[in-house]
């Protein structure tokens, strides 16, 4: 099972142990469709929706495996499946980048790190970027990453693999996300999360 988007190049699962059949995949497949059309995210070409009915346990089985697989696609610059983020639900989660006056908007996700639309990104890459000169390329051929005068600007809600990917993404070169995304009176992320960490271990 592949999808291509545009400029990316095609990604491929499969199962282990080669058990996956075309009910299965047309299952896995309707699913994909439908999450891709909800959140606005792609524009989706195909119409087979409908997918394929299984028997609970392989239906169960298939859940797991689009589960893993959808948990590994942020990880690897594709966000197109991934759940809408709602930037109002929570205020005191938004988490901001901000580089040569420019103010991008972001939060941690289950996955990895959203920015939100509107937010902006500088417009030249630095001489040090290498993979995410390509990353910045594809959101830009996507259509989610467009120039707005002298800088770029997020069309849509964007899910990263990382804050240190959302925050290269941002500023133009490999960027440590955990130092540059802050709240709102500048507390640093890598705070929040050995806090969170001390939390966990006593509570």
């Amino acid at each position: 099972m592949h999808q291509k988007i545009f400029g990316m190049q095609p990604l491929f699962f499969v199962s282990k142990d080669e058990n996956l059949t075309k009910s299965h995949i047309r299952y896995l497949e309707g699913i994909l469709i439908e999450k891709a059309t909800s959140n606005g995210n792609a524009i989706v070409m195909n119409s087979a929706s409908s997918g394929a009915k299984l028997p609970e346990s392989d239906a169960a089985e298939m859940n797991v495996f689009l589960e893993k697989s959808l948990q590994l696609l942020p990880v690897l610059g594709v966000s197109d499946f991934n759940e809408k983020v709602d930037q109002d639900n929570d205020s005191s989660e938004l988490l901001y980048c901000k580089v040569k006056g420019l103010i991008a908007t972001g939060k941690r996700t289950a996955n990895g790190f959203v920015v939100f639309a509107g937010s902006q990104a500088v417009i030249k890459h630095l001489p040090s970027a290498t993979q995410m000169r390509v990353k910045r390329e594809q959101l830009i051929e996507k259509g989610f990453l467009v120039q707005k005068d002298n800088h770029l600007v997020f069309s849509k809600d964007v899910e990263f693999g990382s804050p240190s990917t959302a925050g290269s993404v941002v500023r133009g070169g490999n960027t440590n996300g955990l130092k540059q995304w802050k709240t709102i009176h500048g507390v640093e992320l890598k705070l929040i999360e050995e806090h969170e960490s001390l939390l966990d271990k006593y509570s």
